[in-house]
């Protein structure tokens, strides 16, 4: 990431303030706790943490404030081997990552690839479209040691 928080919040308070909404002590907390997050969380698992803070916030707050996120394009939401949206906070440079994922464990794996970001321009403007976003995934199986499916395998 390379933005601030703070960078982040201002560019989260102008947006809804455009919407005419103001940027509520618990939306600041839910977003606090979600910028603090290295990778990507499902809702149940963000209420968990912002609980942590702050048990008065509930389930309903949480989910409302990331599909508020999610609109305000402060957030990316993907779904992943486990079936749950997950999210991340968005970066403001226009920066792209895409995603490695094993389908034993779920890890994730972050990754940029210039070659395959021109590639990729390259088949949509052959192909007469103009790209304005992309994901993508690719699922395969990790080479990590303590990998779930792997330390099955070997019990069995």
């Amino acid at each position: 990431m390379t933005h601030s928080f703070q960078h982040w919040c201002n560019e989260l308070e102008r947006k809804l303030s455009r919407n005419q909404q103001r940027l509520t002590p618990q939306r600041r907390l839910i977003a606090d706790v979600l910028f603090a997050q290295s990778g990507h969380v499902n809702v149940d698992e963000l209420h968990q943490l912002v609980r942590q803070r702050d048990g008065s916030v509930g389930y309903a707050t949480v989910y409302r404030t990331l599909k508020l996120l999610e609109t305000l394009d402060l957030v990316h939401t993907n779904t992943f081997v486990d079936g749950t949206a997950r999210y991340e906070v968005a970066s403001d440079d226009d920066s792209h990552h895409d995603h490695l994922i094993c389908r034993d464990c779920g890890y994730v794996t972050e990754f940029e690839n210039a070659e395959i970001e021109q590639l990729q321009e390259s088949v949509a403007v052959r192909l007469g479209f103009e790209l304005v976003d992309h994901r993508m995934v690719l699922y395969g199986r990790c080479t990590k040691v303590d990998c779930a499916h792997r330390d099955a395998a070997t019990k069995s």
